[in-house]
């Protein structure tokens, strides 16, 4: 997925906004909006990143792209690949 902090969207005709851009420039992406968090989430299935960005731009808004940074499960204690002893 890709993540923008869009600050400047502020409502929900600001996510509708932004969903029908995304969708202008891959039509199957999924979009994904926390308006509490300025974020918008797209998984695209056509466009990459910087057409998606592109598109919010030209609908008015000011997308950031954020890193995410995938979680990585903690290394067993023993070699056996389980914590229990």
């Amino acid at each position: 997925m890709i993540t923008f902090e869009v600050r400047d969207m502020t409502c929900g005709h600001c996510a509708s906004t932004i969903t029908k851009a995304v969708r202008s420039v891959d039509r199957q992406a999924k979009v994904e909006i926390d308006l509490a968090a300025y974020r918008v989430r797209v998984e695209p299935t056509e466009a990459d990143a910087q057409e998606v960005k592109e598109a919010i731009a030209d609908a008015g808004y000011t997308p950031v792209m954020v890193e995410t940074v995938a979680a990585q499960a903690p290394a067993a204690a023993n070699s056996g690949g389980c914590c229990c002893s």
